[in-house]
């Protein structure tokens, strides 16, 4: 994925389908100086992970 488009996911507050390693999660944060994106998984919110934009995929 583009960190152009992680940051247009994240900050428009709907549900878009993203995956990283397999599993679907939600973008709460783009860093466009890092291209990286802080996720988190739906079956375990509370479990922040920050990833390169790079990894996550939009299906």
């Amino acid at each position: 994925m583009e960190v152009t488009r992680a940051k247009q996911i994240a900050e428009s507050g709907k549900i878009v389908p993203v995956t990283y390693e397999g599993r679907q999660v939600l973008i709460q944060h783009v860093d466009e100086k890092n291209k990286t994106a802080r996720i988190y998984s739906k079956e375990n919110p509370e479990e922040e992970m920050v990833v390169l934009v790079h990894l996550l995929n939009e299906k």
